[in-house]
């Protein structure tokens, strides 16, 4: 039986990916490495941390000597890569956290994978031939959009911010081991997700607890910034499917077709709120706008053509559908 290595796997995306990849994929096993710094919380997994298939080991992956242990330990045949510093704005707060974990933590698990699963360039040891290395990426590696147009796969990376910065970084890195190495790599670049188990500082949460809390609901700016959002468990269906299938050394845009502004996501999340658990005056007068961020890019939005057209992939939940489960499991959880 196989054993695959998720790092990440108690932040948000990995949280909802493991329960899931599990249930779907009996005859593989998991390790989730996870420091469990402020976005990793162990009770995202409750639902697996007694799954037979399941082991949890607290770490950095910064840290060679526990990374190396653990693929001796496991013998590894394939890593799922979502360990990642991730929130623009503590970026632009504290920059060298975001490089040391991005960069550098990519990198050593780049190469201690590579030092496992192969003798030398394009030379892999027996029973490591199909080992593969799946990097999750984003789509703000890109830069910002006009009005139209879409990100492709062969968009020029124009990273503004030093978190999309540190995760163009860390794609170049994973690029240079299939280039160099002949390294079984593969790269997803998704746009925003949303959905359950996301941390309480992101819009869409942020939003959602404001509003049944009764304060203020801060919204950057004009509220006219746009966002691709992807449902997190049609994330999850599109990772499985590239680590699977996906072409070696490609690159794959995952996005949600749900192109979306804040100012409309806070106005839609109220209206949902003042349906399901209405109060004397509507949601939608708490939205209150405030200084913009630095470096606040524009506008965000995928083309998902490739992996929709070359492996099948296709999102199940439009905003709107997907918008209501998440409000329903967040006042399910505080309330």
């Amino acid at each position: 039986m196989q054993t695959i290595l998720i790092t990440g796997g108690a932040g948000f995306i990995g949280a909802n990916f493991i329960p899931y990849f599990l249930e779907n994929n009996k005859e593989i096993k998991v390790v989730n490495l996870d420091l469990l710094t402020y976005a990793g919380d162990l009770s995202n997994l409750k639902e697996v941390e007694n799954h037979p298939k399941y082991n949890f080991v607290e770490g950095d992956i910064c840290d060679r000597n526990l990374v190396e242990k653990l693929f001796n330990t496991y013998n590894f045949s394939g890593v799922i890569h979502f360990a990642a510093e991730s929130h623009v704005d503590n970026s632009i707060k504290n920059p060298d956290a975001f490089v040391r974990t991005n960069v550098f933590g990519t990198f050593n698990l780049l190469d201690v994978a590579k030092n496992y699963w192969m003798y030398a360039p394009n030379n892999f040891k027996k029973g490591f031939e199909k080992a593969r290395f799946h990097h999750i990426s984003t789509d703000e590696v890109y830069g910002t959009l006009g009005e139209t147009g879409l990100f492709t796969e062969n968009t020029p990376y124009a990273p503004n911010s030093p978190y999309s910065a540190s995760k163009a970084s860390s794609d170049f890195m994973v690029r240079s081991y299939f280039h160099t190495y002949g390294m079984n790599v593969v790269t997803t670049n998704c746009s925003n997700n949303y959905g359950p188990k996301q941390h309480n500082e992101k819009l869409i949460p942020t939003i959602i607890l404001k509003a049944i809390s009764g304060e203020q609901i801060p919204i950057y700016g004009d509220g006219k910034n746009i966002r691709d959002w992807l449902y997190v468990l049609d994330h999850c269906t599109g990772i499985e499917i590239v680590y699977k299938e996906g072409k070696l050394g490609e690159t794959y845009n995952i996005g949600g077709k749900n192109e979306r502004n804040n100012l409309y996501i806070a106005n839609k999340i109220c209206e949902i709120l003042d349906e399901i658990q209405p109060k004397e005056n509507s949601y939608k007068k708490q939205i209150t706008f405030v200084k913009d961020r630095p470096g606040h890019d524009l506008r965000y939005a995928i083309d998902a053509s490739k992996i929709e057209h070359e492996l099948g992939w296709n999102a199940n939940e439009n905003f709107e559908s997907g918008i209501k489960k998440t409000i329903e499991w967040y006042l399910k959880k505080y309330q």
